[in-house]
């Protein structure tokens, strides 16, 4: 490389006449600005470290990545500011190192990056001389959510192909199973109370199983076969009172309380009222089945100008930051009973309604699910204008 202006001004700074080291300077402050202001308007964060990994710059989008005001950071570790993208400083490698990194604050976004080494202009084959590092940063968040989507659509393609015989050989004995159930029912009526008695503990153990294995099969035919949305005009506050009144009794069996705020002047929505209840449903049963010692049921409404949302809150032990993709996954659960279809179907009906889930959870306190809905009459807006 050749050497710079400053490299050169530094060598003859005592030959420089008084009246123009400010002059000078002037250039040096405005060469500074333009390489910043470069920098800034990058789509890809630049952090720069000296050899030990201590912070010497870093752009604006590297900041808007990890949260982080840039003045503060000027001279801590890397790994301090920064926790979890720790590097090996303790060497002088001069190797390029890319990874890939998941972040969870202040969005949850994956990033991929790579570390080259910045040598001195005076540095040769023989002695190399390591003056700092350089690492790129860049957002590939849309990349890995166009990738598990297409791996969800596959595999849902195949489940799609077998839900046809499972509902056949499933469904069938299932209605039989229920005949049968409610001829031995009326049977029994018909015995002494005494002789009843023996056998209603084991009918009711049956009938209340075979219910389990009909509601399996209707989430896995909903997971695998999605319905086409019937569209309406609906009331977002009338959808979530009424899901709570329909599972008021079970809620208070756990021994849980309802915190309930719902917003005032929400629009009216396109939905399909069916549908979102069962989106609903399958959430506000999740989050009281993890509080089996009782707790407290967050569920707020509101609005903005773009948006209508529902957050769902529980108290119970929240789950680990690296399990918040897998919950939507087909068949992941935590639950011993559980199928792990129940969130993934909510996940099908909100992205159809062209809507989005965020989750944030502190282990042992609990999860908040919150579904965000587009509002209709906001078709297009005008977005702040971008400073760079």
């Amino acid at each position: 490389m050749k050497r710079g202006f400053l490299d050169k001004l530094i060598e003859r700074i005592r030959l420089v006449p008084s009246h123009e080291v400010g002059q000078y300077l002037q250039e040096i402050a405005h060469e500074k600005g333009f390489l910043e202001t470069i920098f800034n308007a990058l789509l890809e964060g630049v952090i720069v470290t000296d050899p030990q990994g201590g912070i010497i710059y870093l752009n604006r989008m590297a900041c808007d990545f990890f949260g982080l005001t840039s003045p503060e950071l000027i001279g801590k570790p890397l790994a301090e500011a920064v926790p979890g993208l720790s590097l090996d400083m303790t060497t002088k490698s001069t190797e390029i190192v890319s990874r890939d990194l998941e972040v969870f604050y202040p969005e949850h976004r994956f990033l991929n990056f790579y570390v080259t080494p910045l040598m001195s202009e005076a540095s040769t084959l023989e002695d190399s001389s390591l003056v700092g590092r350089a690492i790129i940063l860049r957002d590939t968040t849309t990349l890995q959510r166009q990738a598990a989507e297409t791996l969800e659509s596959e595999r849902s393609s195949v489940a799609t192909l077998l839900a046809a015989g499972v509902a056949h050989e499933i469904g069938n004995p299932l209605n039989s199973l229920t005949i049968h159930l409610q001829l031995l029912q009326r049977r029994l009526e018909q015995l002494p109370p005494k002789e009843r008695q023996k056998f209603e503990k084991t009918l009711s153990i049956a009938n209340n199983e075979v219910a389990r294995l009909d509601q399996i099969l209707t989430q896995f035919l909903q997971a695998v076969r999605p319905v086409p949305l019937q569209l309406h005009c609906e009331d977002f506050n009338s959808i979530v009172t009424e899901v709570l009144s329909f599972l008021e009794q079970e809620i208070k069996n756990r021994h849980i309380d309802v915190d309930l705020a719902l917003g005032k002047n929400i629009p009216l929505l396109s939905l399909d009222r069916n549908q979102f209840k069962q989106a609903l449903y399958n959430i506000l049963r999740n989050s009281f089945q993890v509080m089996s010692g009782g707790g407290i049921l967050y569920v707020m409404t509101g609005c903005d100008e773009t948006h209508v949302w529902v957050s769902i809150g529980d108290t119970g032990g929240g789950i680990p930051a690296s399990n918040f993709d897998k919950i939507f996954e087909p068949y992941f659960t935590t639950k011993s009973d559980g199928n792990g279809l129940g969130l993934h179907v909510v996940q099908r009906i909100v992205r159809a309604h062209r809507g989005e889930i965020m989750l944030k959870s502190t282990e042992g306190k609990g999860l908040i699910f919150t579904i965000r809905l587009p509002r209709d009459d906001r078709h297009v807006r005008f977005l702040q204008p971008r400073a760079f």
